[in-house]
């Protein structure tokens, strides 16, 4: 593999001897633990399935890499944490990454190029050519020719949970949220959101549990509910297929709180529980609770809550009469109500339990999206189209439905069972290790001091095929 740096870089010395290092270690990787991610892909093909969503209208004898190829590379470079284009341009020399991506020529030395010779992997121009394909392009087209079917990718993003249950299961709460995307150019799309105070997307995600099945970017000069009751009702159908008698909640915050949406779900035999926006007539149905949560907290000086439920329909938005729950919740702040529309009734889930155990725990939702936009660089739409913008967030969510999997498959029972997708990237994925490779073997030789070599041992453990009966 070609050398980055020959140049010797002095240090002070360690009592009598010289400190000097350099790059010139050979062929070194420092991303080791990524191999846990290949037995997380032949187990659940999630990079496969992907590249399927894409039609390749290059001539194949032309071609170097694969669609497949191109795809992990991408994926796989975002869950190590690379979120850049221009990373890959030295990635592609790193043959443990052409291992993950499934290149028979890991050492990259059967290129047609004497000057790709040593790189595996694709360059960033390539890269880029992928993601700005677009929607019309055929085997006419110059350059891009890789074209995403977004169809496709919002049906996988469902399958890849219905794969994942070995049985049906009880209850399916879908967990919806929106949440700001930045824009820092003039992007297409690109609006002021008066509530976020900045030009930005206003993507939408759906959750079911810590799995992702929905990621649609949006532009921000919509309502927070925008689209929402077409994706739930795609998904909705999708899982009925498979599990027609399955019961499915749909739980949001009161951006989501929309008759159109609650309609279609009553119609549909989904239920609902959304937060619901306090107003005047909803706080003087709270007074009597409230009453009773103030005169708690002076009585103990702790805070206090009183839950009561009523029916409740709006002037004019609501087409039909509603079970509401309201929290009367008294702090030394002063008064702190919160209400909730449902379609479930009592004898379903009482008021405190509905609000505090059940409609309170879609917050994990929030948590799931913070960790793909902040460690899985869902925020990374800098390019100038909404459709290669969405297929950055296609591969950000893939790349979180990947490291997803290697927590639920890989990592149970170890201490990192509940770790976010960074520092599973950080304490597990990020290994150095020397490389060597024999007409037989690919030689991984890591850090004999990581820390995490037991997490590493167990997980491989636990991504083993299960021994074959009798």
């Amino acid at each position: 593999m070609t050398e980055c740096n020959q140049t010797p870089f002095h240090f002070a010395n360690h009592f009598q001897r010289e400190v000097v290092a350099g790059f010139d270690g050979g062929t070194i990787t420092s991303e080791a633990g990524s191999l846990l991610l290949r037995p997380v892909e032949q187990r659940t093909g999630i990079v496969r399935q992907f590249a399927n969503c894409f039609r390749d209208y290059r001539d194949p004898d032309k071609i170097e890499h694969s669609v497949r190829e191109l795809i992990g590379q991408r994926v796989y470079g975002i869950a190590l944490g690379y979120e850049d284009l221009n990373d890959h341009d030295q990635l592609r020399r790193d043959p443990l990454l052409a291992v993950l991506c499934g290149k028979p020529d890991v050492a990259g030395q059967e290129r047609r190029r004497e000057q790709d010779r040593g790189s595996a992997g694709a360059g960033k121009s390539t890269l880029n050519r992928l993601e700005l394909t677009p929607a019309d392009a055929d085997e006419q087209a110059r350059y891009k020719k890789i074209v995403m079917d977004e169809k496709a990718v919002d049906e996988l993003l469902v399958n890849l949970y219905i794969q994942s249950q070995a049985r049906a299961p009880e209850q399916i709460v879908l967990d919806l949220d929106a949440t700001d995307d930045p824009v820092h150019g003039n992007q297409e799309g690109r609006f002021f959101h008066g509530y976020y105070g900045a030009y930005c997307y206003l993507p939408l995600y759906i959750f079911i549990g810590e799995q992702l099945v929905c990621a649609r970017l949006r532009s921000s000069n919509l309502d927070a509910s925008a689209g929402a009751m077409e994706e739930v009702a795609r998904i909705v159908e999708q899982l009925r297929r498979v599990w027609p008698q399955v019961r499915i909640i749909v739980r949001a915050d009161s951006g989501f709180c929309r008759d159109k949406l609650m309609s279609w779900c009553e119609q549909q035999k989904v239920d609902y529980v959304l937060g619901l926006a306090k107003n005047s007539r909803l706080r003087d149905k709270l007074g009597k609770a409230m009453r009773q949560a103030r005169q708690q907290y002076r009585a103990s000086a702790q805070g206090a809550r009183v839950f009561t439920e009523f029916t409740y329909r709006t002037r004019k938005s609501w087409s039909r009469r509603r079970r509401v729950i309201g929290k009367a919740e008294y702090l030394a702040k002063g008064e702190n109500p919160r209400f909730v529309v449902t379609s479930l009734g009592a004898a379903a889930m009482d008021a405190r339990v509905l609000y505090e155990e059940f409609y309170c725990a879609r917050g994990e939702a929030e948590n799931r999206i913070k960790e793909q936009q902040l460690g899985l660089f869902a925020d990374r739409t800098s390019t100038a189209y909404m459709r290669s913008n969405q297929l950055r967030l296609y591969f950000s969510s893939i790349a979180y439905c990947l490291m997803e999997a290697l927590r639920r498959l890989g990592l149970k029972g170890t201490e990192m069972a509940r770790a976010q997708c960074s520092t599973i990237r950080l304490r597990l994925l990020k290994i150095g290790a020397q490389i060597r490779i024999t007409v037989r073997r690919i030689w991984i030789s890591m850090a004999a001091g990581h820390p995490g070599a037991s997490v590493f041992e167990q997980a491989w453990h636990n991504l083993q095929p299960a021994p074959l009966p009798g």
